[in-house]
């Protein structure tokens, strides 16, 4: 258990609409339904069709198998102003589907229902939370003047969605104009949001590589190369990279968290083969690390004899929030969120997430909404088998959404009534 906040002893409501509230049964049923058939990247079948039902029995226009799986639904607001405009602005809501291959532990009566997959990260809380906000604004058109694509994105885990879907076009016709998204967030408690502007979350990438040695007996050393000597070097020698090469005003982080050698405690052995993540949140740094990397496994093999083969990748880029998105939806949070923690500007975290694809092309912003309850046993951390998270959270996240497309479309209005250029 990770939280290190305060239980929620008692969370006030009452700043949720009653409309939203009244959602409440409806969003838990969703979320356990989804809960109970979690699926990995891509293959989000069972999801899909479930979204594509819902939003078609509401009359809600939408494109399905978009990257697969994917969809994205259009509503268009008919609120007073609405004839008036002739572009309106088009703001988009992104939730990822997918779960992840781990087999849930948790005793509860929407266990998953697939063995070795589980929603062990909160994905069926955000497509509910997806869902209800859909609905509640496909029913109150006339409150807000403007177009919300709702994006359903599969694969957030891996190996990203995002990037497909935008280049399927989702952020086209009619064009974003900005976009937001949230992640419940075990790491803080209900009744909190973690937003801030700038960099939330990290950029990640990964290398594999095997050091080829010369392997013999263990008695006999100085016939070979010890692949594990020269690897343990290369392990030692990537942590300088973080203390010695980067800004210390920069965070980043070098992990090498697979290293496999050798068969038997008398054989030194030919290879040895290590995976690894990298991450750090300043882009400028993108480009810098894979050198760098190679720079010092090309070294240490070469002092000792050895070779190498080096297969390095970037995964995603970090997630960079806009200042106006972010203020906005902070003030937002301000509004809907009372407690004695209520909004966590510092809640930046190593962890990565593809909605930083979105992010690089139209300013927007990514925040956390607190979902953790100690209390309720409800703090295991993210992909933990024995995630889970209070659902208390996702009539507050639907709230969240709902006031954010209301009050971006009535500054938007503003904006263009103030100075038309």
């Amino acid at each position: 258990m990770v939280s290190t906040f305060p239980n929620p002893s008692s969370v006030d409501l009452s700043r949720i609409r009653l409309s939203i509230r009244s959602l409440q049964p409806q969003l838990v049923e969703w979320r356990r339904r989804l809960h109970q058939q979690p699926e990995l990247g891509f293959q989000e079948k069972l999801t899909a069709e479930f979204v594509s039902q819902k939003l078609q029995e509401w009359g809600i226009e939408h494109q399905t198998g978009i990257a697969h799986t994917g969809i994205v639904a259009t509503i268009k607001g008919k609120g007073e102003v609405s004839e008036t405009i002739q572009n309106p602005k088009v703001l988009a809501i992104r939730a990822d589907m997918d779960a992840l291959p781990i087999q849930e532990l948790n005793e509860v009566p929407y266990k998953s229902q697939h063995s070795g997959v589980m929603h062990a990260c909160g994905h069926d809380g955000h497509t509910a939370i997806a869902l209800g906000t859909a609905y509640y604004l496909q029913q109150h058109r006339q409150d807000f003047s403007g177009v919300v694509k709702i994006i359903f994105q599969p694969a957030e885990e891996s190996p990203g969605g995002a990037k497909p879907m935008i280049e399927a076009g989702v952020l086209k016709n009619p064009d974003v104009d900005a976009i937001i998204g949230l992640h419940l967030w075990n790491n803080l408690p209900l009744g909190t949001v973690g937003v801030r502007a700038g960099a939330l979350m990290a950029a990640v990438e990964c290398f594999n590589c095997t050091i080829l040695g010369k392997g013999g007996h263990g008695a006999l050393p100085h016939q070979t190369v010890d692949s594990v000597v020269v690897a343990a070097q290369v392990v030692n020698a990537l942590q300088t990279i973080v203390a010695r090469n980067v800004n210390p005003i920069d965070s980043a982080v070098v992990t090498v968290g697979e290293l496999h050698a050798g068969t038997k405690r008398n054989v030194i052995a030919d290879t040895a083969r290590m995976s690894a993540t990298v991450r750090y949140f300043n882009p400028s740094l993108k480009g810098f690390f894979n050198q760098r990397v190679e720079q010092i496994i090309a070294g240490i093999c070469q002092s000792y004899g050895a070779n190498y083969d080096l297969e390095y990748w970037s995964l995603y880029p970090p997630v960079i929030n806009d200042i106006k998105i972010a203020e906005l939806v902070r003030s937002v949070a301000e509004e809907v969120v009372e407690t004695p923690v209520g909004i966590v500007p510092e809640c930046q975290t190593m962890a990565a997430e593809d909605m930083s694809f979105f992010l690089e092309e139209v300013p927007g912003c990514y925040f956390f909404l607190g979902s953790a309850n100690p209390a309720k046993d409800l703090a295991y951390p993210h992909h933990h088998p024995r995630f889970d998270f209070d659902e208390t959270a996702l009539a507050m996240g639907v709230e969240i959404f709902v006031r954010c497309v209301e009050k971006y479309f009535v500054s938007c209005h503003l904006s263009f009534v103030i100075c038309p250029l």
